[in-house]
This record gives structure tokens, sequence and C-alpha cells, in this order.
């Protein structure tokens, strides 16, 4: 299996490369050359087996290069430690409705889920290379978290993560400054997750900074997040009835990574009825689904935080689809991005993406209503994140109730404590297990919107190149 990128200019990796590389040089994502087919049957026989096995599975024709030894290995450890023996259990909360949990892991999110493989199958790159790695990430709240949780403590490796200061929860910015390991390096930054994401773009796409101090990514620019992350529809899909069955999906939305995996998964062959974008009052997937007129606004905050993104960076690889893979049309729509702040979707592309995904912006006040409702109904707790997901996924529903929608609940709810007690009464308190971050040491640096002074400040604490001279 080998990889191009969307913009077209850069040269086709192997997987291993491409799970370090993050971003590609010429500024776009990769993507296979080909998605691979799962048989009908072979889609049937994953019914039953544990996770990480199903995982396995369904990873190997992307990531053929690594060995299946390797790969099985990797799921078996980085799942191990997932409170639930299902790693992702369904719950049903109404008729045909469903909430697929991906909080089980150690930071109490869906990010759990590829960051603890990511985290593996990195270090076995690494070591198998005899090099080091500079991880630099930018993080709307849970993605800093979950990286920070799989890396932490790895000598090959030392993390960088910016955050917006002040726009994440209290328990999401403890769970990445309260790590003591001296490779974790946690930057409030004074601006907006796309503020964090620009800069993030703008340092991988300096080839001589990128290449001096090992730059690799784990935000879900990332290949290898988004292909973990198909398992898990496959998984809850078969436990559904597929694929004699078709299923939808309700998916809260910020980066568009974790959608996109329900759209890698219907490439592969699981039959997904509807991708449902849920997105926040920062609404500009559902905006641009409707109106074909990609174009951010200002980033407003909410009580769903890891959705307050305006440039959803996955966006670019189903264009890139939708397009025909025509890397040079891509190219001109990001080019007028860049110069006029948006550009429009040409219809044919347009036409092709809504046949498979539909979309739709949940208020704060529809979102807390959501959580509330569905209390009272079925006595679950949902984050404010999976609120807009189940909220979305009854508007599907309603227009067809016969086939089953999962809503993917993307955080645990008390992560987010505040939003929880006004919308129920309810304080839900984090497990024992991370209980002790709330009383713990805080370790972070807060930087200004400035690009060169977060350049500087990780070239001067980054043993990647020192590490590399002494192999």
């Amino acid at each position: 299996m080998h990889y191009i990128s969307t913009r077209g200019e850069a040269p086709e990796l192997a997987f291993d490369d491409v799970l370090l590389a993050g971003l590609a040089a010429d500024g776009g994502l990769y993507v296979p050359k080909t998605y691979p087919s799962v048989a009908r049957g072979d889609i049937a026989a994953l019914a039953g087996l544990p996770y990480d096995a199903a995982a396995a599975r369904l990873i190997e024709p992307f990531a053929d290069g690594l060995g299946a030894g390797v790969l099985r290995a990797a799921t078996r450890d980085a799942y191990a430690g997932f409170s639930h023996p299902a790693v992702t259990p369904l719950t049903q909360i109404g008729d045909n409705l469903f909430v697929l949990e991906l909080f089980r892991g150690p930071t109490l999110a869906f990010k759990d889920l590829a960051m603890q493989l990511l985290g593996r199958l990195m270090n076995h790159v690494l070591e198998q290379r005899g090099i080091g790695a500079t991880i630099v990430g930018a993080t709307s709240g849970d993605t800093g978290a979950a990286a920070i949780d799989a890396f932490r403590g790895q000598s090959r490796v030392d993390v960088f993560i910016l955050y917006p200061d002040g726009r994440v929860s209290n328990v999401q910015r403890r769970q990445m400054t309260t790590v003591e390991n001296d490779n974790i390096h946690a930057i409030a930054l004074q601006g907006t997750f796309d503020d964090a994401q620009a800069i993030l773009k703008s340092l991988f796409r300096d080839a001589a900074y990128r290449q001096r101090l090992g730059l690799a990514g784990v935000n879900s620019i990332n290949w290898a997040r988004v292909v973990a992350q198909t398992v898990y529809y496959f998984t809850s899909a078969v436990a559904l009835g597929a694929p004699f069955r078709k299923v939808s999906f309700a998916v809260p939305t910020g980066n568009f990574g974790d959608v996109l995996a329900g759209y890698v998964a219907k490439r592969m062959g699981l039959p997904v009825s509807r991708l449902i974008v849920a997105t926040n009052a920062n609404d500009i997937l559902a905006r641009a689904l409707a109106t074909g007129r990609y174009e951010p606004r200002g980033v407003t905050p909410t009580q769903s935080p890891s959705m307050d993104i305006q440039l959803s960076s996955n966006f670019e690889r189903l264009l890139f689809d939708a397009l025909g893979r025509d890397a040079g049309v891509l190219r001109a729509a990001f080019a007028g991005l860049d110069q006029s702040g948006g550009f429009d979707i040409p219809p044919d592309a347009l036409a092709s993406i809504r046949e498979d995904f539909d979309a739709l912006a949940v208020g704060e006040e529809e979102t807390s209503a959501e959580i509330a409702r569905t209390y009272r109904e079925s006595g679950y707790v949902l984050d404010p994140h999976t609120a807009t997901g189940v909220h979305a996924a009854r508007a599907r529903l309603a227009v067809d109730p016969s086939t089953p929608v999962v809503a993917l609940a993307t955080a645990h709810p008390a992560k987010f404590p505040a939003a929880i007690e006004r919308a129920i009464g309810l304080r839900v308190d984090l497990p024992p297990r991370l209980a002790s971050i709330l009383d713990a040491t805080e370790r972070f640096c807060r930087l200004e919107n400035d690009e060169g002074r977060i350049r500087a400040f990780i070239e001067d604490r980054a043993r990647a190149t020192r590490l590399t001279a002494k192999v």
C-alpha cells in the first residue's frame, strides 16, 4: 500500500513513512492510492471477535509493510487497558438509536482509540530506524491529552502540544498539564485552535526545520489516526446486523477526522446508509454542505470545546476524492481559501459529498436540552459533544426510522462537569484513577500567538537531533 498527497506535489510514501510524516511536504494530506475492499463474508466474520483482533484484520491492508505480527502485538497492547471488555460498547437509548461509547480509554475520549495504537506503532518504527522524533500537535481539548498519555516517558520522543489558552475544559487542561514526564511540554497558546493548527502546518511545511527536529504529527492529519478509527464503525455495524443491514452514524465533528473514518469504512465496503456531521455553533461544515461555500468565520467558544474549529483539516481528504482526485483543482481551492477566505465547492463534487453525508448544526440550548432529554428518557448521561451527535441522530430517525443510527459518544461526561450540572443538576465525578489531576501541580508554558516564539521554544527543548546524532 502506497500513499499520495492531496496536493499532488509530494513523493509517494509507504505506511511507516506516512506514520512518521503526518503532513505531506507539499502541505497536503496523505491518502491511500486505492482503498482496500473488505468482502461481505469478511465483514460478517468480524462478529464475536475481540476488538483488538478485529482492528488488526481491518488495518493490516493499510499497513502491510509493518508485518502482521507487529500490528497484532500493537493492537493487543493498545486496547488491553481500556475499561470495558468490548473496548467500544454499544448502548441503546431509544428506538433504533444507539450510543457507541468511545471514551473507555485512559484519557476518557475517543482519541485514545487511535492514539494508543499510534504510539506503539510509531515507537516500533523509531526503534527500527534508531532515530528520535519531535511530536508537535495542536488540540482543541482531547487530542493533546491522548497524545501525552500515549507517548509519555518514551526515550525517543518529545511531545509539544499547543492548546488554546482558556478554551478547553478544566479537566482537559489538567490532563495535559499535570503530567510530570520530562518529554512532555504543554503550551497554552494565546489564540484559538485554528491559530494553533496554522502554526503546526507551517512548521511541517518548513523542510529544513522539519528534518532537523525530526517532526512527526499525531493530529488527525496523520493517516494512521484515521485508519485506526475505521475499526469501530465496522464492529458496531456488525453488532447491529451488518453486512446484511445498513446502519447510519451521527458524529460530533470538529476537525472531520472521526467522520472521515466512517467514509473510509464505507469505501472499504461497510454498508453505511448516512454519515451525519453534527457541529456546534462553529458550523462551517453544515454551511458548506448546505450552500457549497467553504468559508470559515470566527471561532465561537461553546460548551463542546473540542468542536470549536472553523478550519476542518480532514475535509481536504474528502474533497480530494469528490474532485476525482484532481490535485490541481484542490490546490486552487485552498489557494482561494488563503487569498479570499473561502472557496466554492464545484457542483459535481458537492453532489458527490451529499450522496454520503448529511450535516446539522446544533446550538447551545439544543445541546443542553438533548442532555436533559436523554437523561430523562433513558437515564443515560451525555457529554455536550455527544449530545450534538444524539440530537442529529434523532433528526435522521425522523426521516428514516427503520435504519439504526449510532451516535458516537466521543468523551466521558465527567470531562465537562459544569455543562452536565447546568443541564440536569447532576455532578459527574471523574473515575478514581483520574481524580488526582484535580489537585496536582500543573506544568505548562503560556506563549503568545507568535510562530517565531513557538519555533524557538520547541527547538530549544527537542532532543531528537541530539539522539539521532548519537546513533
